[in-house]
């Protein structure tokens, strides 16, 4: 699944926060908020494929807030105030300008959200070997 690549792709990247410790210049923290903010995009948009090839409807969606719910109706996402936070988040990051805003950003994402989208990482893994073995008990 190319939505699960790029996921993963973006989740790899996002171990780098953990290089850096405060206090940040201006150019390392917009590249750490950066880093999550495509690590978000990318991880409710494979919980939208995932979901659609699952067959919920209200994948068809275009909102994140819906497909995080979705996510936690399905089981796919076990804290859903926590996703729903790691939103608020990514739609706080035009507001990243403001060193508050940015710095709060990144520490969500060493303190909790890192950790939210490991646990979604397993999750899906779990999720696709299920498909994986249906689709091959349908051969």
């Amino acid at each position: 699944m190319k939505k699960y690549e790029n996921f993963c792709t973006a989740f790899e990247n996002l171990k780098d926060i953990y290089q850096y410790s405060e206090p940040y210049d201006n150019v390392i923290l917009t590249g750490l908020v950066g880093l999550y903010e495509i690590c978000f995009e990318q991880s409710w948009k494979m919980m939208k494929e995932v979901l659609s090839a699952h067959g919920y409807k209200e994948s068809a969606t275009g909102s994140p807030k819906m497909i995080l719910k979705t996510a936690y109706k399905a089981g796919m996402i076990k804290n859903e105030a926590l996703w729903l936070a790691a939103l608020d988040a990514r739609n706080n990051v035009s507001h990243a300008y403001n060193r508050a805003i940015a710095l709060e950003i990144v520490r969500g994402s060493k303190g909790e959200f890192y950790e939210m989208f490991c646990q979604l990482k397993e999750e899906i893994e779990g999720w696709l070997e299920i498909h994986g073995a249906k689709a091959q008990e349908k051969k």
